[in-house]
C-alpha cells in the first residue's frame, strides 16, 4: 500500500479529525496487550505439556488472545494517518517511518498462523493426527516459540517507528514537543529490550518489565490525539512551509 494515496485521500479531512481518528484507531489497537497477557498466562516456555493443557481448558480465551492481535492490524490505518499528518514536517522521515511499521504489522499479520497451529496440532487435525500427544504437544510450543521469536523482530521495527516519530513531533509545530520526548525515549527503551532478547535473554528477563514502562508514552500520545488533536492553524502553516519549498 501506498502512504501517498491514503494522504490524497484525506486531503479533505480536518487535521484534527485526522488526528483523532488516528487517536481513536490506537486505543483499539491495544487489544494487543490482551493478547500478550493472555499468552504469558497460558504458555510455558519450558513446558510444553503445561502449554498444551491450558490452550486446550481455556481454548476461549486463546482465541480472544488471537483476536485481540487481529483487531490490532489496525494499526496499518493509524500508520497511514500519521504519515498524512508529519508529511509537512519531513516527507522523507514520515514515510520512512511509515516502511517501518507498515512492514512490523505485515511481519506480525503473517505471524498470526503460528498462532492458529497450536490449536490444529493439538486436536489431532490431518495431518498431525499420526503424531503422538507428546509430539503433538512439542510442536505446539515450537510454533508458539517462532511467534515469539518474530514478534521480536516486529518490535525492532515499531521500535525504529517510535523513534521516528518521536522526533517528528518534536520538529512538528502542532504537537506538545514533550509528547515527541517521551516516544523516542520509548523506541530507544524498546530497541534495547529487543537486542537483549537476542542476545541475553537472561538479561532480558531482569529488564523486564520496567524497560517498557516508557511505552506509556504511546497512550499518551493516543490520548491527546484524541481530546486535542493537533493545532490545526499551526498545521497548516508548517503544510504551507513545506509546499513552498517544494515549488
Amino acid at each position: 500500500m501506498n502512504p501517498d494515496l491514503i494522504t490524497e485521500r484525506t486531503t479533505e479531512m480536518s487535521p484534527r479529525f485526522q488526528a483523532r481518528l488516528a487517536g481513536a484507531i490506537a486505543w483499539i489497537t491495544t487489544t494487543s496487550a490482551f493478547a500478550i497477557f493472555v499468552r504469558a498466562k497460558l504458555v510455558v516456555s519450558v513446558d510444553a505439556a503445561a502449554t498444551a493443557h491450558n490452550i486446550l481448558t481455556h481454548e476461549l480465551l486463546y482465541r480472544l488472545g488471537f483476536l485481540g492481535d487481529v483487531l490490532a492490524l489496525l494499526y496499518i490505518l493509524y500508520t497511514l494517518l500519521l504519515y498524512s499528518l508529519f508529511r509537512p514536517v519531513s516527507r522523507g522521515l514520515s514515510l520512512l517511518a511509515a516502511v517501518f511499521s507498515l512492514v512490523g504489522c505485515a511481519v506480525q499479520a503473517v505471524l498470526l498462523v503460528f498462532l492458529l497451529a497450536p490449536l490444529d496440532v493439538l486436536k489431532d487435525a490431518h495431518p498431525f493426527s499420526a503424531f503422538t500427544a507428546e509430539q503433538s504437544q512439542d510442536l505446539a510450543l515450537t510454533f508458539l516459540k517462532l511467534h515469539a521469536q518474530g514478534y521480536t523482530v516486529s518490535m525492532l521495527l515499531f521500535g525504529s517507528y517510535n523513534i521516528l516519530i518521536g522526533y517528528l513531533i518534536v520538529r512538528s509545530s502542532f504537537l506538545p514537543r514533550i509528547l515527541g520526548v517521551l516516544l523516542t525515549i520509548s523506541g530507544v527503551c524498546y530497541q534495547i529490550d529487543n537486542f537483549a532478547a537476542f542476545l541475553s535473554p537472561s538479561f532480558q528477563a531482569r529488564l523486564e518489565p520496567y524497560i517498557l514502562v516508557p511505552g506509556a508514552a504511546e497512550l499518551l500520545l493516543a490520548l491527546w490525539l484524541v481530546v486535542v488533536g493537533v493545532n490545526v492553524e499551526r498545521w497548516k502553516e508548517q503544510a504551507n512551509r513545506a509546499g513552498a519549498s517544494q515549488c
